[in-house]
């Protein structure tokens, strides 16, 4: 499976504590330059410059060959392009235009919760533990989306 990733959900998923889940569910992942350089960039949390300086064989970071014209910020302009590139099966986006302009390219995108979702459906982490984490970060998104996201799947680790 090829999944290629923005900065966003590298970036939670560090700052919760559940970075590993990439590796867990998809094996390997693909970041571009750009998001490596934002996440190792001083205005990247301590905790996330720390795990960008001794990335794990799992990451991989590429530079995409061509860099689509879309009204997006580099790192999700190739994010997209890398996705392109490779045919990746997935792509890890969390900003909403992002992911409608990526989708619209026939992309397919999930973002931080849906890999908590998909880590929970399989047992690998407790869904309303994820979510309180992530809460605590200044992640941003609708009170209604994360209740749906604990609707669509009740289970608990264990």
């Amino acid at each position: 499976m090829i999944v290629v990733s923005d900065t966003s959900p590298i970036n939670y998923l560090i700052l919760t504590c559940y970075i590993d889940l990439l590796k867990t569910l998809y094996h390997r992942v693909i970041i571009p330059r750009s998001v490596f350089t934002e996440l190792n960039s001083e205005a990247a949390p301590a905790k996330v410059q720390t795990f960008i300086k001794d990335l794990p064989g799992w990451i991989e970071v590429r530079q995409a060959k061509v860099l689509p014209p879309l009204p997006l910020d580099p790192g999700e302009r190739e994010a997209i392009g890398l996705a392109e590139e490779f045919r990746a099966d997935l792509l890890l986006l969390d900003e909403s235009k992002a992911r409608d302009i990526a989708r619209g390219r026939g992309l397919a995108v999930t973002g931080t919760l849906g890999i908590f979702e998909r880590a929970a459906e399989q047992g690998f982490v407790d869904l309303p533990e994820a979510i309180d984490r992530l809460k605590k970060t200044n992640f941003r998104l609708a009170v209604t989306l994360f209740e749906e996201a604990l609707k669509r799947n009740p289970t608990k680790k264990g």
